[in-house]
């Protein structure tokens, strides 16, 4: 067993430290969402966790880990006889982003439970993870059935496994943590509001920080045992303290005046329900056991509004999250005179860790972390400053998209077979069951009345006597079932000196923007191809993260002329790339402009052949038409025409308009 990199040899990520030890003192706290940018240790901090869990009591033999006094009823290896149970290390089970449903929730033999009348139920990841950590790296790429289970066993603290009416129930209370490269996407709500705390977390900027990480590095890797064994001390010491919290945790008082700070914070920053209000108190009362103390502080509370809201603020892709520390401290300044939750008295309270009040960081030789919570990265590259090739002497500032709206639904014709999302049909595992087929592999999905009927003319000749139906292997079917996919969103969007006016601009940028988050609401990727002055340019490669589309988008510069062409040509190159990528997923481009074409020879006889391309090899377009004026010439339409899409206005575009009402995207026949 390879030896994990110890929780005290971390370098910095004080804040992630502390999230990840609170939820080991106190359990109701309710998981860790770590986000940040590659590389700063997130998933080695969280998997170095487990080995500072106390043991775990289980009865012996179950393999769904039942508390000896109190198991499970329902479980599935029951009923349990009273007894000591025996002792085992607390688990961390890590859910990996293409498992699946079976393999997460468990699976039923199907052919057994048929012919036997017999649940023969191999457990799952969710089994596993029970009374421990369920831990999913990149949770913000975890496919959208998974995500649903798992949130519903968060919320009931149970697990059903459900096949053609036989089922299997268990309990499964984990704590759930995850880390996430927000660059490649966001979580949706219902699962972000389940983390109950999350975390910031950015590689250090000092120096003297990062060659301590390089070095702690370099010697795991040379000996994982020698330098384990060197911060077997420190580890020993922080797996003490938590245990002595855990015995002190019932012991903090939460009093009234600490309440109507959590109170009054959640409502100040308007964060939706009562569980961020929950979540604080659960929080603050860890940290002050964490600390030593049985009474909660105001910088108890002041600690758990930084890790408990942030996320929850969140009111759509776009926004950026995180807290206004100065309207913080002045909601708890306002609500600091209540009775019991004061900063003043108990300052001849032993704080054995200094500075911070809310217990602060075991004990470690590096310094305090410094990059936390600065959330800037520079961007490199292509959004921003404008390039040589579009810079002309008519460019104009970056205007401000107007407000988003609710946009039409758009769709690519056919059914296809590609990511789970919420746009086009396609063929899935979830979904409305259209139709049955012999199973390639693992059967998954039981069509029963296909089954029954290809069992039933063999009946005699098997020699069956009594009530129950012989089923063999070769009568299983499997159900095939239509739901929705995501697609690639790939905008094209004209940049040019014909969309310079400011409020046409403003205009455009809003409609762009509105799709954009009709996008991320149907799980689809997103790719952003802008066109100005001589050439088109990739502002942003096909991604998951539609707030990096919408932050390039804002910065958008016009001017110059419209090389229509160019931006087409450059948008099929980009479509060829991702399709080597990822074959199965089918595209959807989303050309934005006013139809016209200018700069070079024949500008627009060269772009109706590039448009064309599109055309000839089926790929679903749609031109949002941003011509203006009382006299319109049509040219977006005809571009439309070229493509093989259709055109809309922007104001067909919104879902309340009564100008019209846009179809889906559809091929015109040749």
């Amino acid at each position: 067993m390879t030896t994990p990199f110890p929780f005290t040899a971390v370098v910095g990520q004080d804040d992630l430290r502390l999230a990840l030890l609170l939820n080991a003192v106190s359990p109701a706290v309710g998981g860790v969402l770590v986000r940040g940018e590659k590389g700063t240790a997130k998933s080695t901090a969280v998997r170095a966790l487990s080995a500072l869990l106390p043991q775990v009591p289980v009865v012996a033999g179950c393999r769904f880990s039942c508390d000896p006094s109190a198991p499970d009823p329902s479980c599935p290896d029951g009923p349990h006889e009273p007894g000591p149970g025996v002792f085992r290390a607390s688990r961390m089970v890590e859910l990996p982003v293409g498992a699946s449903e079976d393999r997460l929730v468990g699976a039923l033999d199907i052919e057994r439970a048929l012919a036997e009348g017999v649940k023969a139920f191999e457990p799952g990841l969710l089994a596993d993870a029970h009374r421990g950590i369920l831990y999913v790296d990149e949770v913000n790429l975890l496919h959208d059935h998974l995500v649903d289970l798992l949130l519903d066993a968060a919320a009931m603290g149970a697990s059903y496994v459900e096949r053609e009416g036989v089922s299997v129930r268990h309990a499964s209370k984990f704590l759930l943590v995850g880390t996430m490269n927000p660059e490649e996407g966001e979580l949706r709500p219902q699962l972000l509001d389940r983390f109950g705390l999350t975390v910031e977390v950015a590689a250090s900027r000092e120096p003297d920080q990062r060659v301590e990480v390089v070095r702690r590095r370099l010697a795991y890797d040379d000996d994982p045992e020698g330098f384990a064994t060197r911060w077997a001390d420190e580890e020993a010491g922080v797996r003490q303290r938590v245990v002595a919290a855990r015995e002190l945790l019932p012991s903090v008082r939460l009093g009234d005046g600490a309440l109507r700070q959590i109170a009054a914070t959640c409502a100040a920053f308007e964060v939706d329900g009562m569980r961020a209000d929950i979540v604080m108190a659960r929080t603050a009362t860890a940290l002050a056991a964490w600390a030593g103390r049985t009474d909660v502080l105001a910088e108890d509370v002041r600690q758990a509004a930084l890790l408990a809201l942030p996320h929850r603020r969140r009111r759509n892709p776009f926004d950026a999250p995180g807290l206004d520390e100065d309207k913080l401290d002045e909601t708890l300044e306002e609500f600091s005179g209540s009775g019991d939750s004061g900063d003043s008295g108990d300052d001849d309270e032993p704080d054995p860790d200094g500075p911070g009040g809310g217990g602060g960081q075991p004990p470690s030789s590096d310094g305090p972390q410094t990059d936390g919570g600065s959330g800037a990265r520079p961007e490199a590259g292509e959004g921003g400053e404008p390039q040589a090739s579009g810079a002309g002497a008519g460019e104009q500032a970056a205007a401000r998209a107007s407000e988003p709206f609710r946009t039409k639904v758009l769709r690519v014709p056919g059914l296809g077979d590609g990511a789970a999302g919420r746009r086009s049909r396609a063929r899935t595992e979830h979904g409305r069951t259209t139709g049955a087929r012999r199973p390639r592999g693992a059967l998954t999905k039981l069509h029963l009345a296909a089954t029954v009927q290809a069992a039933a003319p063999h009946q005699r000749a098997r020699g069956r006597s009594g009530r129950g139906l012989v089923v063999r292997r070769d009568d299983l079917r499997q159900a095939t079932r239509e739901g929705r996919e995501g697609n690639l969103v790939l905008f094209v969007v004209d940049a040019s000196g014909s969309m310079a006016a400011r409020q046409r601009m403003s205009a455009v940028k809003g409609a762009v923007l509105s799709l954009l988050l009709d996008a991320y609401q149907r799980r689809d990727k997103v790719g952003l191809v802008t066109f100005r002055g001589s050439a088109g340019e990739v502002a942003l490669p096909p991604t998951s993260s539609v707030d990096a589309a919408a932050a390039r988008l804002e910065t958008l510069p016009t001017g110059g002329r419209t090389p229509l062409a160019a931006g087409l040509l450059r948008a099929h190159e980009v479509l060829r790339v991702e399709r080597l990528r990822d074959p199965a997923r089918r595209a959807l481009v989303v050309v934005v402009t006013d139809g016209r074409a200018t700069g070079g020879p024949e500008p627009v006889a060269l772009a109706g052949r590039a448009a064309r391309l599109f055309a000839a090899e089926g790929v679903a377009s749609v031109v949002v038409d941003c011509e203006s004026g009382p006299v319109r010439l049509g040219l977006a339409g005809q571009l439309a025409g070229e493509l093989g899409g259709t055109a809309v206005t922007l104001d067909e575009l919104r879902a309340d308009s009564i100008a019209g009402l846009v179809k889906d995207v559809q091929r015109r026949a040749a």
